[in-house]
């Protein structure tokens, strides 16, 4: 693999502090319902410790995908064809992502995350593997609409979002993310990108909330690395003995919920700005939606993209659905 340095697009300020981080967090602990953007979940040890979480028995998500990958690669060849340029949104996973590359026989591969380091580990993992594929990393938030390196802006594309990370998002913001992604990706410069998404499914309660709450308390640990990295990055005084690992099923929105919940009451400050939680009071971190056909198909409808066809694994957990960029059009 051909590597190269990357590109970093985060904005930061004198201090090297993330600006973004730090607007998102101040603006959702002012909430009633205090919340932190998922996304922030992934610093390099957030990052490392969703990795270990892959392999966490209670965890089926990342099992199920990767026997789509290993099992339809002749089919992914057929239907996205071979000197793609691909951009993963988010770093490569180290199983995942080489299964594609070997299946597809892309040109270029632009791996996209605001983890710079994590990024660069993970971009050099996988030179060993392809010695002859250029590598582009980005380090950049993709949620936001991302300038591809000069390399392969005149390559066919086809983006890469595995792992169901679509599900962390409210309906609004996945229909904004997988608008940008088009813009990333050309189709607003008349190209026709093809999109490999994951998407989980809905299934029994049980097992939905022990793959967020597992017997090892790994996931907790990611969940309460978020409150070190505020307190890290952002000057945080929060009391992380006070706060708890929380993980529970919201049957109406269709989704599994991450909190971070006060076992007792505590005043602490973040960026010089005071705030306070009583016992009970949770900061949302993270939601993962679960879907059925109908609603992947409506939020990638709603987002721009055709779907075009869907694997599940054998035991119906997980889907994986190619989609293609919808045509623009002027009648309904």
């Amino acid at each position: 693999m051909k590597t190269e340095q990357g590109i970093a697009l985060v904005n930061r300020d004198d201090d090297g502090v993330d600006r973004a981080f730090r607007e998102d967090v101040l603006a959702g602990l002012r909430q009633r319902q205090k919340a932190v953007p998922a996304r922030w979940l992934y610093d390099d040890a957030g990052s490392q410790l969703f990795e270990d979480i892959t392999e966490l028995s209670e965890y089926y998500p990342t099992r199920a995908e990767t026997e789509i990958l290993q099992s339809r690669g002749n089919e992914f060849a057929e239907l996205i064809g071979a000197g793609r340029a691909v951009v993963e949104f988010g770093s490569g996973s180290s199983v995942k992502t080489p299964l594609l590359l070997r299946a597809i026989d892309p040109a270029a591969y632009v791996p996209l995350d605001i983890s710079g380091d994590f990024l660069r580990e993970s971009a050099a993992a996988l030179a060993e593997k392809f010695p002859n594929l250029a590598v582009h990393p980005v380090e950049a938030d993709f949620m936001r609409e991302v300038t591809l390196p000069q390399e392969v802006l005149g390559m066919k594309k086809l983006g890469f979002f595995p792992g169901s990370t679509i599900g962390n998002m409210v309906a609004r913001t996945a229909v904004d993310l997988l608008r940008s992604m088009r813009v990333t990706l050309g189709a607003e410069n008349g190209e026709r990108p093809v999109l490999l998404i994951g998407m989980d499914l809905i299934k029994d309660r049980a097992v939905l909330e022990a793959a967020y709450d597992d017997a090892r308390g790994v996931t907790a640990e990611f969940n309460l690395n978020l409150a070190r990295r505020i307190n890290r990055e952002l000057g945080g005084t929060i009391p992380l003995d006070a706060l708890q690992h929380r993980a529970v099923w919201n049957d109406a929105y269709a989704r599994v919920e991450m909190h971070l919940e006060a076992t007792r009451d505590f005043d602490f400050s973040v960026a010089n700005e005071n705030f306070a939680m009583r016992a009970g009071e949770t900061i949302h971190t993270e939601n993962s939606h679960k879907f059925t056909r109908r609603s992947a198909n409506t939020l990638l409808l709603a987002g721009g993209w055709t779907p075009r066809k869907r694997w599940t694994d054998g035991e119906g957990r997980f889907s994986l659905i190619l989609a293609e960029a919808t045509e623009k059009r002027d009648a309904p």
